[in-house]
């Protein structure tokens, strides 16, 4: 039975038309994989389905009846259709328990809320995701990837009879996006129609039945049988050409001295005695699963917990650093895994927020900046990353998840650091410019930038880093050299992990 049928819509924005006479249909009992470069309308899309954007021509019906939402989210709740953003909604000083019964919490007075419940239903949620966190525990205390997990149970917890999901294992290890594929089965088996977005074709691959493709704004493909479709099929119309497959040999390992040094490192985050180097040209990958403190140990040796033990070595010589723009002044750039909350100022141009590390360096000596100026210099990055912008002044909230992350990567690029940590790199990047982005990163290796590559993708990791430094429990359990055997490299990091020697 048809859930919900996407007909003929447009939707046009300020210099762009991001959808043009775009079709689809959701069947219950079904996962529908919506698919697309970065650009190509899919986020846009579902906005439009769940009435946070109006079309400006075609019709959207659930179950045969036309629906327009006056009052999204709330109403699309009511009407049975749950969402899972790419870009995540939750509020950060409330818990995790209110988060997840928020549009619930409204039918009640304050004084008759009982937290007891709300803690028990949230709870029960968080068990199906295997996610061991205290349903009272503030959102602004998790991990990226637990705040994804979080999103995704309040999804689950309206039991809505059509349910879209965003790009909602961006941030997910391999064994969690199997946990919450096994709850889409499940849901699948009881009737309930999924829209899934991803860019993860292996997954798409494993969890979906049929496909909606998107390029340029209009259906390359509508509703299709995925079992009828090989991989480069769907890869053809995503982008017009074959996927171009990595065969990276490995690299020799540079010889000079490193760039970067944590000797016995502690944070008040939580790293005890952690130890690693980055030499000039090498990519190090820092791998561990959801917890693991990767993240927290950039953050920290930027700054933004206290060095509690031990030395940053920048150079060869110990210094601290106390914030992001101290990092960047001794050459150390950072894109983090959290483009809308630290990487980016969303109200601000793509131009700016491009250049926003180089405006000191190109500011005249009475202080001022010409555009011009910095579009000299940051436009050719742009370009390499395939950025699509109407212009440079275009608002950057006003682009695609995908494409703010490239222009989160770029201004570092821009900035010419000589150490760059790049935290979760393809996020919400589509299979081209995932491969540019690889290509650029080796790149930038070659010549002479120290990269410091932290990922959740296991294939990423094996495609592009020298080295990968295993974490576990905010320690660094030991190094693995990568010669790009896969199963040999990624069965020596779980062993790791998992306390075993590797064979």
């Amino acid at each position: 039975m048809t859930a919900l049928h996407v007909s003929h819509v447009s939707k046009s924005f300020p210099g762009v038309k991001a959808l043009d006479d775009v079709s689809m249909t959701l069947t219950g009992g079904s996962v529908h994989a919506l698919l697309g470069e970065n650009g190509a309308g899919k986020s846009t899309l579902i906005k439009i389905m769940t009435g946070i954007h109006r079309a400006d021509a075609g019709e959207i019906t659930m179950e045969g009846r036309s629906v327009r939402f006056a009052n999204p989210p709330r109403q699309a709740a009511a009407g049975g259709l749950g969402v899972v953003h790419q870009e995540r909604n939750l509020v950060a000083r409330f818990s995790v328990a209110e988060n997840i019964m928020l549009d619930r919490l409204g039918r009640h007075s304050l004084s008759s809320v009982d937290y007891s419940a709300i803690a028990a239903e949230a709870r029960f949620w968080l068990k199906q995701l295997d996610l061991d966190i205290d349903p009272m525990m503030p959102v602004s205390r998790l991990s990226v990837a637990q705040m994804q997990l979080v999103e995704i149970g309040k999804a689950l917890s309206l039991k809505s009879r059509v349910l879209l999901l965003d790009e909602p294992t961006a941030s997910l290890t391999p064994s969690e996006a199997q946990v919450l594929f096994r709850i889409l089965r499940k849901l699948r088996d009881d009737g309930v129609a999924i829209g899934f977005v991803s860019h993860k074709l292996e997954e798409v691959f494993d969890i979906c039945d049929t496909v909606t493709v998107l390029r340029d704004g209009r259906n390359a493909c509508n509703s299709a049988e995925l079992k009828s479709l090989t991989r480069q099929d769907v890869v053809q119309m995503m982008i017009g050409r074959a996927e171009r497959i990595s065969k990276r040999a490995p690299r020799v390992a540079p010889q000079a001295a490193p760039f970067f040094e944590l000797k016995n490192y502690s944070s008040a985050a939580g790293h005890a005695a952690v130890s690693l180097s980055v030499r000039p040209g090498e990519i190090l990958g820092l791998y561990g699963l959801v917890g693991a403190g990767r993240s927290e140990l950039a953050k920290a040796v930027l700054g933004l917990s206290p060095q509690t033990g031990g030395d940053i070595i920048v150079g060869g010589k110990p210094v601290k650093i106390g914030s992001v723009a101290e990092g960047l002044a001794l050459g150390i750039g950072y894109v983090s895994e959290d483009r809308k909350g630290e990487g980016l100022i969303l109200l601000h141009s793509v131009l700016a927020n491009a250049g926003i590390t180089i405006w000191k360096k190109l500011a005249t000596s009475l202080g001022f900046l010409r555009d011009a100026t910095v579009a000299t210099k940051v436009g050719p990055v742009l370009r390499k990353l395939e950025v699509k912008t109407p212009s440079l002044d275009q608002t950057i909230g006003n682009l695609s998840g995908g494409n703010q992350q490239k222009v989160s990567v770029a201004k570092w690029i821009a900035a010419g650091v000589k150490l760059l940590i790049i935290d979760e790199p393809s996020v919400g990047i589509d299979i081209k410019t995932k491969a540019y982005l690889h290509d650029l990163i080796h790149e930038l290796a070659e010549s002479g930038t120290a990269v410091l590559l932290i990922t959740s993708d296991l294939t990423e990791m094996v495609d592009v880093a020298d080295r990968v430094a295993v974490m576990d429990g905010y320690k660094i359990r030991g190094m693995v050299e990568n010669d790009r055997n896969y199963e040999r490299v990624s069965t020596a990091i779980m062993a790791l992990i998992h306390g075993r020697k590797a064979a």
